[in-house]
């Protein structure tokens, strides 16, 4: 499992405004990488809004790219609404949209890599053998403990269905910038770990690694929810030789109680009826709360862009709670 071990020291409360046009050789590249799985949610707003600021207030770029690789997953039209819903509220990204769609060929060029220097395997494991024989007592986020099977090789007989990454027993450990040192057994928490599905389909843990170095992206902040992913992305890069981004993951946001938000309390978007013309200013100012910003009253009563300039004058890292909590609808 990931282990919290120290908390990193905080940054100061405030930072330098900066302008809205971008270096030529900015030293921080951000991204914004949503799913359109679903519509834009809180959690979705609230990952938005804090990569966007740190990003900003460090005079560096704010990349966006589409994660609609898992196709069977994607709805339509979803991809089309985040952009209108992140125009609307006041996001000014970098550059082209990335559609991970369009990209199955890099994905190809860097399996093929890791085939070719033994980094990974071709697997014959469904998902009910491996559960049959695995002993781990605690599975990983994708199931019990792979338990090898096809290291070596695939058995007699069998036919590759997909193909793993091989992992070691050594700890990956990395700094976060909100929860310290983090530190993962790959080999105990999940084993090797799949990058191209036996649906044929290329695994998220390759996509975004292969994703961010190409863009050059050298900070990442998102959810605490792929708090556990990024010790296999780490893992993937070191095999690539890709430099580590930084890495930063914000509180989920819970509904009242702490339990998960229903899809219909969730949605943040023009396609579930929000009227983000009128309401658009305060769910920013709403976001920012949950950040810990404490934004000032007249904010409620000015622009998105207006709030996003002020957000990112007076940013401070160290003011993000460290737990998860709900959002404040509308303070």
């Amino acid at each position: 499992m990931v282990r919290l071990a120290s908390i990193s020291s905080p940054l100061p409360s405030t930072f330098k405004l900066i302008p809205m046009t971008i270096a030529t050789h900015p030293t921080t590249i951000g991204r914004f990488a949503p799913s359109p799985t679903g519509p834009m949610h809180l959690g979705s707003l609230v990952t938005a809004l804090g990569s966007y600021l740190l990003a900003r207030q460090g005079g560096g770029q704010w990349l966006l790219r589409i994660e609609d690789l898992d196709t069977p997953r994607v709805i339509p039209g979803v991809a089309d609404d985040m952009l209108r819903t992140l125009d609307i509220l006041g996001f000014q990204w970098d550059g082209e949209v990335l559609w991970q769609s369009r990209r199955s060929h890099v994905y190809t060029a860097a399996l093929e890599r890791l085939l070719q220097h033994g980094d990974a395997y071709p697997c014959s494991c469904s998902r009910a053998e491996i559960a049959r024989i695995a002993t781990a007592p605690h599975p990983g986020d994708e199931g019990p403990a792979y338990p090898g099977l096809c290291r070596n090789g695939l058995p007699s007989g069998k036919s590759a269905r997909s193909v793993r990454v091989r992992v070691s027993d050594d700890p990956i450990c990395f700094q976060d910038g909100l929860l310290g040192k983090i530190c993962q057994d790959l080999a105990a928490t999940g084993g090797d770990f799949v990058v191209k599905r036996a649906d044929g389909l290329f695994a998220y843990q390759l996509a975004v690694v292969v994703d961010d170095a190409e863009s050059g992206v050298n900070q990442v902040v998102r959810g605490a929810d792929l708090l556990s992913s990024t010790p296999r992305q780490i893992h993937l890069q070191r095999l690539f030789g890709y430099p580590e981004p930084a890495y930063f993951h914000l509180p989920l946001v819970t509904a009242p109680g702490g339990a998960k938000l229903s899809k219909r309390d969730n949605a943040v978007s023009l396609a579930a009826s929000r009227d983000l013309e009128r309401e658009g200013h305060l769910l920013l100012f709403d976001a920012l709360h949950f950040l810990g910003q404490n934004p000032p009253l007249f904010l409620r009563d000015v622009s998105c862009g207006e709030i996003l300039s002020w957000a990112v004058e007076h940013f401070s890292l160290a003011a993000i709670p460290g737990k998860p909590g709900p959002f404040p609808l509308h303070s």
